[in-house]
């Protein structure tokens, strides 16, 4: 909505006109109106609620931003909570709304919950760790028995189907409900009736672990263009799926923190957040940038009398360290991508590194030659600048790249999100680095 849309809306929640906003919303989508919601106040986003019948009340609720989301349940009882929503969500969607809540709310809107069923699932996946399969899994699935006929089994399909809002693929289990293949609907038109489930079934499907972290389920499902995945117990039991919008979400959300920490920030924030906030998921890497700023001018403290005798040399200091930094941030962000999209293993460290040190003395030699033929033709072929800077810059395109490719690799190795590697850590060190490096080869050759 534009910014008189918006005013409409906060004028018709203020006079209470009921007819009328509830006219305005039935023509939106939910997630439109959970968008409408976001820019409302809880009290606000209350009244738009009780105007909405349940279910879509339900799946704008789960579209509403975390933040606008978490204010909203906060002014609502538990019992409303568990009957007006939570009764009308898939499992996995009712598991991130509760997820949000402290313990005690947890109990409270469980305990409303009429369904014992549903309960009881929600209890079971909100045991398991948020970034696994587990974590992220729904219940709703069309199961059936790999001895059924093919009349068996279109009643219980049908029977199982009223019950959900999306069906994906139909699964078969063994007496013991673990998994053995998955049913092809078309099979269902063009097998004899007389046939059984198992001889018509694809064996073998491709499944994930309870305990499969998101980011393998998420290579899995783009590698083979599923919409989803089921999802297995330590035995092979059945226990839920993994549907692609489910995965879109983490993908996005995970995307969003690698960019955060590559830009230097220590938590996720949103642009609407509080000062505070924002203060302090800025000043953690902005206090390590000073410190690195200071050790710098340490460092270059200790060669006045190279800058007196060569004072030109201070200007080829900005080229130095800002090379460094892109040229290490380049290297680190090539292995990050690698890393996460499968395409590189953390165990071919060394061979990346080779890979990456014949990139680097093309780059180098190539900077290096064009600083060299600039300085000679402006201070001659005798200038000191004339060759330090030149070997410099080779040394420290060299340094940056294998830096820029082992460290997030050895973070990988140790379970350390990589995505840190492409931020200020390595503009930072390869800039102090750079520094010593630079100083240090204009001392020997003067």
């Amino acid at each position: 909505m534009n910014k008189e849309e918006l005013e409409k809306v906060e004028q018709l929640i203020e006079q209470k006109n009921s007819e009328e906003l509830k006219g305005l919303l039935s023509g939106l989508h939910p997630a439109d109106i959970a968008e409408l919601c976001n820019e409302l106040d809880a009290e606000e986003a209350r009244f738009i609620y009780l105007l909405l019948d349940n279910e879509t009340a339900a799946d704008v609720l789960i579209e509403m931003d975390e933040d606008a989301r978490k204010d909203f349940l906060e002014i609502l009882p538990s019992e409303t909570i568990a009957k007006r929503f939570v009764d009308y969500m898939d499992s996995d969607d009712a598991v991130d709304i509760i997820r949000e809540m402290d313990e005690d709310k947890q109990e409270e809107v469980l305990s409303h919950i009429e369904d014992i069923e549903q309960a009881g699932d929600i209890v079971d996946l909100l045991k398991y760790d948020e970034d696994t399969a587990g974590g992220l899994m729904g219940t709703e699935m069309v199961i059936v028995n790999e001895n059924w006929s093919m009349p068996e089994c279109l009643k219980e399909m049908r029977i199982q189907a009223e019950d959900m809002d999306e069906i994906y693929y139909v699964y078969v289990v063994d007496d013991d409900e673990r998994l053995r293949g998955v049913f092809p609907l078309k099979k269902m038109i063009t097998s004899p009736s007389v046939s059984k489930v198992k001889h018509v079934m694809k064996k073998d499907p491709i499944s994930v672990h309870v305990d499969t972290p998101i980011d393998e389920v998420v290579q899995l499902i783009e590698k083979y263009d599923l919409v989803a995945v089921p999802v297995v117990d330590s035995i092979g039991r059945l226990v839920g799926r993994i549907t692609v919008d489910d995965v879109m979400d983490e993908v996005r959300e995970q995307a969003e923190r690698d960019y955060q920490l590559a830009s230097g920030l220590s938590q996720d924030v949103e642009t609407d957040d509080s000062v505070f906030r924002q203060t302090t998921a800025r000043l953690p890497w902005l206090l390590i940038g000073m410190i690195g700023g200071i050790g710098n001018s340490m460092i270059l403290g200790n060669f006045d009398s190279t800058f007196a005798a060569h004072p030109e040399m201070a200007l080829y200091i900005p080229l130095i360290g800002g090379t460094g930094g892109n040229v290490g941030t380049q290297s680190s962000a090539l292995v990050v991508q690698g890393l996460a999209n499968s395409s590189l293993d953390a165990h071919n460290t060394w061979k990346q590194i080779v890979k990456e040190s014949v990139v680097a003395v093309i780059n180098a030699t190539i900077i290096s030659m064009l600083v060299y033929i600039y300085n000679f033709i402006r201070f001659g072929a005798t200038a000191t600048v004339s060759y330090s800077v030149s070997v410099s810059l080779f040394a420290v395109v060299m340094f940056a790249s294998i830096f820029g490719t082992l460290v997030p690799m050895t973070l990988e190795k140790l379970k350390i999100d990589p995505a840190i590697a492409t931020g200020p850590f390595i503009s930072i060190t390869n800039d102090i680095i750079g520094m010593m490096l630079y100083m240090g080869i204009t001392v020997l050759l003067s």
